[in-house]
């Protein structure tokens, strides 16, 4: 048993001793200085396993038709691929700063916007208080549209006195025409866009028609005339606290009248005079000097003219 047991090992060492030969190892101590410890061993085996999945995932990729078709075709421009990067990346560049550009702009408008909002809204109140000012401004001009008369604020004022002077030249009137013309003051548009508020008409009572001055005689205009002046020296005086304008001049008219008015005319002129008015008349009518005694008469010759002061009850023609 124990020859047969020699005989084994013998057997097994050379063996063992051809197996390391051929795997180029000279002795067995060589082969035992070799061998990995168990715990490194499992580490080893663990990479290699790793490596074997790897390896069949990237095979399968490779077997992929795309990749398949991608390795075929020709190999790519790389001159050309590098050049559309750079122009890529030039452009991405160019789009970066071009948006830093417009965000910088749109932060600049923003802040303008908010100006012009306040400056719309501080616009808009200085745009109502001009248009309240302007509207007052057309109303006390006569030019704005609520003003229908078109009457200015002076006129309006001037149109209470007007009214006032009317009431008192009505009672000269009466005097000097027998009671036929009244004056009345109207406030009424004036034809052809004219302002109104100064107007005067005459009240025909013998007729009850109401007409222009304009259509009134020569005559009749120059006792509607002095029939106002009187008005308006009467409205002074009640106005003033009793001052009398004491002096009162008629320049011509009297030609225009006929026997009774002249006489009607002169009438009031002798109670303004007996009333303590000064009354001077210009004039070449002859009737007058039969009526007024007191007289400035200018001689007129070659030599040039002179002027005397006469007084009497009656003057020769």
């Amino acid at each position: 048993a124990h020859a047969a047991a020699v005989t084994r090992l013998t057997e097994c060492t050379t063996t063992a001793v051809e197996a390391a030969a051929e795997r180029g190892f000279a002795t067995l101590e060589e082969v035992r200085s070799a061998l990995v410890p168990d715990d490194e061993l499992a580490v080893l085996r663990s990479q290699v396993s790793d490596h074997d999945q790897q390896l069949a995932v990237a095979q399968a990729t490779l077997a992929e038709e795309s990749v398949v078709a991608a390795l075929a075709a020709d190999a790519p421009d790389l001159t050309a691929v590098t050049a559309a990067e750079a122009a890529a990346r030039r452009l991405v560049r160019e789009t970066q700063s071009a948006h830093t550009a417009a965000e910088a702009r749109l932060a600049q408008l923003t802040g303008l916007r908010s100006s012009l909002t306040t400056a719309i809204a501080a616009i808009a109140a200085v745009r109502a208080r001009a248009d309240a000012v302007k509207d007052l401004a057309d109303a006390v001009n006569g030019t704005g549209g609520g003003n229908e008369l078109r009457m200015r604020l002076s006129s309006f004022v001037l149109a209470a006195r007007l009214e006032k002077v009317v009431a008192l030249a009505n009672e000269r009137l009466t005097t000097m025409d027998s009671g036929r013309y009244l004056l009345e003051h109207s406030d009424a548009k004036v034809a052809g866009g004219g302002r109104g508020g100064l107007d005067l008409r005459i009240l025909d009572q013998w007729t009850g028609r109401t007409r222009e001055t304009a259509s009134l005689s020569g005559g009749e205009s120059f006792m509607v005339s002095l029939a106002l002046a009187l008005g308006l020296a009467d409205a002074v005086r009640e106005e003033s606290g009793g001052f009398d304008l004491g002096t009162l001049f008629v320049d011509e008219g009297f030609g225009t009248l006929d026997e009774e008015a002249l006489e009607h005319v002169m009438g009031v002129l002798d109670g303004l005079r007996e009333g303590g008015r000064a009354v001077g008349v210009v004039s070449h009518v002859p009737e007058l000097r039969t009526r007024i005694t007191h007289q400035v008469i200018v001689d007129k010759s070659t030599s040039g003219s002179t002027v005397r002061v006469q007084t009497s009850s009656v003057v020769a023609a």
